[in-house]
């Protein structure tokens, strides 16, 4: 009851968590008691490292996106997968090549079952294969 005094005549709370505590601080099963945010898969097709932070901001509200790295140079594309790699550590996230240049982001609410193969490369013109990214 004195705290409930002390705080008051300071003006501050310090028992009550932050919006960033309450983000991390949610469990899978809880997740879905909570916001009814985070059921979206978002396809996204960056076509400079700038749209990485939007990307980022999906995660971070939990959704699933799919990043078809195709229309850009094969630097920034290993940029955009560096940087979005470090956000996924960051929530607990996981990083999956769906294809040639295309990624599946999922934060941790999602779970992913199956595996996708590499098959063997199909026989392709010259001028076909430079376009191709080097993963």
């Amino acid at each position: 009851m004195a705290f409930d005094k002390f705080k008051k005549f300071i003006g501050t709370d310090f028992g009550e968590d932050t919006k960033d505590d309450e983000y991390y601080g949610v469990t899978k099963d809880g997740f879905k008691e909570t916001t009814g945010n985070g059921n979206k898969m978002i396809l996204l097709e960056p076509r400079a490292f700038s749209e990485s932070q939007q990307i980022a901001d999906y995660l971070k509200a939990r959704n699933t996106v799919v990043v078809n790295l195709k229309r850009v140079t094969p630097e920034q594309a290993k940029r955009i997968i560096d940087f979005l790699s470090g956000t996924l550590y960051a929530i607990s996230g996981t990083l999956q090549k769906l294809g040639n240049g295309i990624f599946l982001c999922t934060p941790n609410n999602v779970s992913v079952e199956g595996k996708m193969t590499e098959g063997e490369k199909p026989k392709v013109k010259k001028e076909e294969e430079n376009n191709e990214y080097e993963w």
